[in-house]
């Protein structure tokens, strides 16, 4: 047995025995499960779907989660489930260039919808697909299980950002494909994790971080650090997504299996609640701290204008690999349209 798998084994089993100290029923058997950061609106959903786990099979099976990396390095989550490290864990596409090529494509500027029902609907729809399905199970032996879908992404940070214009050179922090538009404008794209944010703006390693809006920028305490906050720009962000191997997967009570659907549904609701209830925390916060800047419809449709030839560029650089560039794009656009009568 490695060294790695050893602590591990080691840390779930010490995070165990707190799970029943706090009086949630102590599962036999666990999905190790690592995510970066703290307890916050975007863990509403895996948490929700844990209890309902542990409920349904009277505590034969729950998820240890595992928040600030304590399972291992969170880019390295789609080795360590694929190699049984942990069994299931949390991934953002943007973090693993090339390790996802279509699943990409959800991050694509300006394609998936800025309402959160919407997106999630859209979401799970695309998850679904043969496609996705194939490109989990057959390089990285996992599955997707639970939604992580995230807000529109804003700006926060020490450059103030009004318009197209005032992007020329600022350092923002935004994922690769999203980057692109931005790049038209002169921004200088760079990637940052997000626990790494805070001393990147403390430090001026970058000048504003592009983060989902609000909940993000509290979470991380961004707004301690900075002097300006945008609203409606509403770009889009990572692709987020929670896997189990396999292996787990199929060694998993039937009812779970039977139920996950109806968890997701119920994890999605959770979290649509605690990203509204960030909402009525931070904003207020924002205003009150930061110099908050309402950006113009016409900016984001500026921005957006390029947007289509992104896609084709995308779908295009795929196709002459021989992957379904153009199919997962179109299969993507008619999911939007689908879910935004």
């Amino acid at each position: 047995m490695s060294n790695a798998r050893l602590k591990n084994i080691l840390l779930c089993a010490i995070a165990g025995t707190a799970v029943s100290v706090s009086g949630i029923a102590q599962a036999k058997s666990v999905w190790n499960f690592n995510i970066w950061g703290s307890k916050r609106a975007f863990t509403a959903g895996i948490e929700h779907i844990d209890a309902a786990m542990r409920k349904d099979t009277n505590g034969e099976l729950g998820i240890n989660i595992q928040y600030g990396d304590a399972l291992g390095p969170r880019k390295q989550n789609p080795e360590n489930i694929k190699n049984g490290a942990i069994e299931a864990g949390q991934l953002c596409v943007g973090y693993y260039p090339n390790k996802f090529p279509m699943l990409s494509a959800m991050e694509l500027p300006f394609l998936l919808p800025r309402d959160l029902r919407t997106r999630a609907k859209v979401e799970m729809e695309v998850l679904a697909h043969p496609i996705m399905v194939k490109e989990l199970a057959g390089r990285w032996k996992s599955k997707f299980f639970g939604p992580a879908f995230l807000p529109a992404y804003e700006f926060m940070g020490n450059r103030k950002i009004t318009d197209t214009a005032s992007m020329k050179g600022v350092k923002m922090r935004i994922s690769g494909l999203n980057a692109q538009a931005l790049q038209a404008f002169g921004a200088v794209p760079t990637m940052v994790t997000a626990p790494d944010g805070y001393e990147a703006l403390r430090r001026g390693t970058i000048d504003s971080f592009g983060f989902p809006y609000s909940y993000a920028f509290g979470a991380y305490k961004l707004y301690e650090v900075s002097k300006y906050v945008t609203e409606g720009l509403g770009l889009s962000g990572f692709m987020c997504l929670q896997t189990v191997s396999l292996d787990a997967w199929n060694a998993a009570p039937q009812i779970v299996r039977t139920n996950m659907p109806k968890y997701q549904d119920e994890a999605i609701a959770k979290m649509v609640t605690a990203y509204e209830v960030a909402d009525k925390k931070w904003i207020p916060i924002f205003k009150d701290k930061l110099e908050l800047t309402v950006i113009d419809p016409s900016v984001r449709t500026e921005l957006a204008a390029g947007a289509a030839q992104i896609w084709n560029d995308w779908a295009k650089k795929q196709d002459a690999k021989g992957r379904p560039g153009t199919e997962v794009v179109n299969l993507i656009k008619a999911s939007v349209a689908k879910h935004s009568k």
